[in-house]
């Protein structure tokens, strides 16, 4: 039978479907590309020009990057800024918002994402090659989730009393959650299969009354309970699957599924070419596969163990592995890249990295550049 698609429920933030004649590895896709492949905007970057608040710099930082940016149709409304030809970030692959605000008044001030201001869409001394992404973007793309919506509070940032300034220049680009959970597009995507447990994949603890203990979902009611003596099929598999999908409004639900399937068509589509050109090359063994695949033996390092010799028995590694730590070269801690923690964007994709500003020196904690103390800094979250 075809897979079929049933919607159940439709809000302005979540989607509640039934998805049959599939079986559960697709179905964990889904679930797994809805949740971090679909694309959305966020803040990348923050210059902060005045911070008198009680808070650091890095915390409003990364508040600011937590904040869910409008996001419909950013497949084509904006490039990601890798894919760019501009030198830093132009109109065609960046949003560039402000927040300035002080307080003079002596009650607490509530500085929220609703204080997030756009900055028009004017050209830049050094953008990309010109497109149409401009065209096909709405009023509110880049605009903070339910601004000016009575009905949608807005994101606390911090609060303000008498004399104190924020004053920060943010740069929204677009990205993946796979990248950074701040481009998720879901606060959360879950699936129940099999509600009443005839395959038995669940084990269910109990004291004393496990039905009582373990009380059925309401998606029980959709599918017929067992009798007390029917025979247990060890071959059967699960063919229908509950999803739930509730997004943070950056883009509508219906189009995280859309897009959830077409990015999963598109990653098989890609599988398929790989193994069809692999299955054309002539068949061949041995070394011969490693020179084609440009694969190189391994040589003395954390790959291989050095040679020993009658003085000393044990082998000791004596060189670094492409693709470790620090690997890449022939002595611990070598000139290769590998994959350590230190990237150019931080410590790690969680962590904001300083790296410019004026008067003092520093150094960004495996960031892009020194920082400095006092004055303007700016940060990649």
């Amino acid at each position: 039978m075809e897979p079929s698609v049933q919607v159940r429920e439709l809000k302005k933030d979540r989607v509640n479907f039934v998805l049959e004649n599939v079986d559960l590895s697709f179905a964990n896709s889904l679930r797994r590309v809805m949740m971090a492949e679909i694309p959305t905007v966020a803040i990348d970057i923050v210059e902060v020009e005045m911070n008198t608040t009680v808070l650091p710099d890095e915390f409003i930082v990364h508040r600011l990057g937590m904040i869910p940016l409008n996001s419909m149709n950013c497949d084509e409304a904006l490039r990601y800024n890798r894919d760019c030809t501009c030198s830093v970030s132009c109109r065609y692959c960046a949003i560039q918002l402000v927040l300035r605000i002080s307080c003079n008044d002596s009650e607490t001030l509530h500085v929220t994402s609703d204080h997030l201001e756009v900055v028009a869409q004017t050209s830049y001394e050094d953008e990309g090659d010109v497109g149409d992404e401009l065209s096909k973007r709405s009023e509110e793309f880049g605009q903070p989730v339910g601004k000016g919506d009575p009905d949608h509070p807005p994101v606390l940032i911090c609060k303000i009393r008498k004399g104190q300034e924020l004053r920060v220049k943010c740069t929204a680009k677009k990205g993946i959650a796979k990248e950074h959970a701040k481009w998720s597009a879901c606060s959360a995507v879950a699936f129940e299969y099999d509600p009443h447990n005839k395959l038995r994949h669940t084990s269910h603890w109990f004291e004393v009354d496990e039905r009582a203990e373990w009380p059925l979902s309401e998606n029980a009611k959709e599918e017929e309970a067992p009798k007390e003596n029917d025979a247990f099929d060890y071959s059967a598999i699960p063919e229908r699957f509950y999803f739930e999908v509730e997004t943070v409004g950056s883009v509508s639900p219906q189009e995280v599924v859309l897009k959830g399937l077409r990015e999963l068509q598109a990653k098989l589509a890609n599988l398929i070419l790989a193994v069809q050109s692999t299955s054309d090359m002539p068949t061949i063994e041995g070394a011969d596969v490693q020179a084609q695949l440009g694969v190189q033996p391994p040589g003395p390092g954390w790959g291989a163990p050095a040679a020993t010799s009658p003085n000393n028995p044990y082998a000791s590694p004596t060189g670094g592995q492409t693709g470790t730590w620090g690997g890449g070269s022939d002595q611990w801690g070598g000139r290769g890249s590998g994959t350590s923690p230190s990237s150019n964007t931080g410590w790690n994709s969680t962590s904001p990295s300083w790296d410019s500003g004026g008067g003092g020196s520093g150094s960004g904690g495996g960031g892009g550049g020194g920082g400095a103390w006092g004055g303007a800094s700016s940060w990649h979250i």
